[in-house]
Formats: structure tokens, C-alpha cells, sequence
């Protein structure tokens, strides 16, 4: 079994899908997908709304209850992005895992890789630049921590436009 993570930030694409599953094509051994996508908790979700208009508290603490609804939310929508990425995946006559990630999306892409004892992870982001050149990016930090082949792909870009 060749064990690929796969971290995404957004719901994968047709595109995004095809391109995956082609880096993998040959492989003598059957693939199995581990995908993470990372979604805000409502903490700090709520946190960045309310400090959004330049720096201290702006609005007042959400009562438990809208911060409950608001993680409801945030999970549901995060699940469906999910679901359909599998899909997606699957359609392609892939094995897949998947699961959201709460808390910071390199700790849960270690613990992961750690787990599954992964062979390959790929982190697909929109472009990011200015992280990118810092290095503080969610790939040059895998890089930097998991002692493993990382490829950083552009979601919703065919290959041809984005250098590798």
C-alpha cells in the first residue's frame, strides 16, 4: 500500500482531482488517499470576526449558545467540502480517508502522517506568496518537520500553469 496525505484548503475540483491521481499512475502498488482539510473552530472564528476592524475587542462575547451554532456551521460546511472531494477521489476509482482538521493543519498533518506512516504528502493551497517566500507556508512547514517527499500543488491550476 502506498499511502499518499493530502492536505487541502479547499474542496478539491475536477482538475484538482485528475492532476492528484495522475502523479500516481504506474505505481505497482494500490494508493490509498488521506485527506485533511482544515476548518476554523468557532473560537477562533469568532476571535477573528470580532477583532477584524483593527485590533481590540469590537463586539461583544457570543453567548454559548451562537458559538455552538456557529461550530455547527463551520463542521457542516467543512464536512460537505470533504465529502465532495472524496467523491471526487472516488469517481477516480481511488481509495480515500478523510477527515477534518480543528486544530493548526501541520499538527494534525504530522499526527497523520505519523499514523498512517504515509510515503508521499501533498499540500494543494491557493497561492500564497508572501508565505511562500517567508517559508512559512502550510508545505515548506511540512517540509521543515516530516522527514518526507512534500509537493506543493496549486488548487484549481492545471500543472502546465504552475511551476513545479
Amino acid at each position: 500500500m502506498y499511502d499518499v496525505a493530502l492536505l487541502i484548503e479547499h474542496q478539491l475540483e475536477p482538475l484538482d482531482a485528475d492532476q492528484v491521481v495522475s502523479l500516481h499512475e504506474g505505481l505497482d502498488e494500490p494508493v490509498t488517499y488521506h485527506l485533511l482539510l482544515p476548518v476554523e473552530s468557532s473560537t477562533s472564528s469568532m476571535v477573528s470576526s470580532m477583532t477584524a476592524f483593527g485590533g481590540g475587542q469590537v463586539l461583544p462575547p457570543a453567548d454559548p449558545d451562537t458559538l455552538r451554532d456557529l461550530s455547527r456551521e463551520v463542521r457542516r460546511a467543512g464536512q460537505a467540502e470533504l465529502d465532495a472531494s472524496v467523491a471526487l477521489l472516488k469517481e477516480r476509482g481511488q481509495t480515500v480517508t478523510a477527515e477534518l482538521a480543528e486544530d493548526d493543519p501541520l499538527d494534525e498533518l504530522v499526527a497523520l502522517a505519523k499514523r498512517v506512516d504515509v510515503a508521499e504528502v501533498i499540500v494543494m493551497t491557493d497561492s500564497h506568496a508572501v508565505r511562500e517566500l517567508l517559508r512559512l507556508d502550510w508545505a515548506s512547514r511540512a517540509r521543515r518537520t516530516l522527514d518526507l517527499p512534500t509537493l506543493h500543488l496549486l488548487e484549481h491550476v492545471p500543472f502546465d500553469a504552475q511551476s513545479l
